[in-house]
């Protein structure tokens, strides 16, 4: 069974912020976490078996003090039915022969000349 449960806590700076929230998310069952307020006072926690009061006992011994505003049952959004999708007729394919590929060009014929040089110097 789900739960959400606000609990405002007070928490004057971030520093308080951050170890209220690093407190909560440790404990057993929950699973989303979030500030809420205009003063950004406010935790909403849901979780599944969270034990609210021992919850609050240990926001109160290491933030400050915090009390209980909500708690209330999440219900689980049912799937939607969908409808079943009109069929579409089939396309018919035809398959294609690929086109006229011709094979690699022939190897460049290589010209040697063994003239000897005009020059007899060298």
């Amino acid at each position: 069974m789900k739960q959400k449960i606000v609990i405002t806590v007070t928490m004057p700076c971030d520093k308080c912020r951050t170890k209220a929230m690093e407190l909560v998310a440790r404990a057993h069952g929950v699973i989303s976490l979030a500030i809420a307020g205009d003063d950004k006072d406010k935790l909403e926690v849901i979780g599944d078996g969270v034990d609210v009061t021992c919850l609050v006992t240990c926001l109160r011994k290491k933030v400050g003090h915090a009390k209980i505003v909500l708690v209330e049952e999440v219900k689980d959004k049912k799937p939607e039915e969908k409808k079943p999708e009109e069929k579409k007729p089939e396309e018919v394919c035809f398959w294609s022969p690929p086109p006229y590929c011709y094979g690699p060009p022939p190897p460049c014929s290589m010209v040697v000349c063994d003239a000897e040089p005009a020059c007899s110097i060298m």
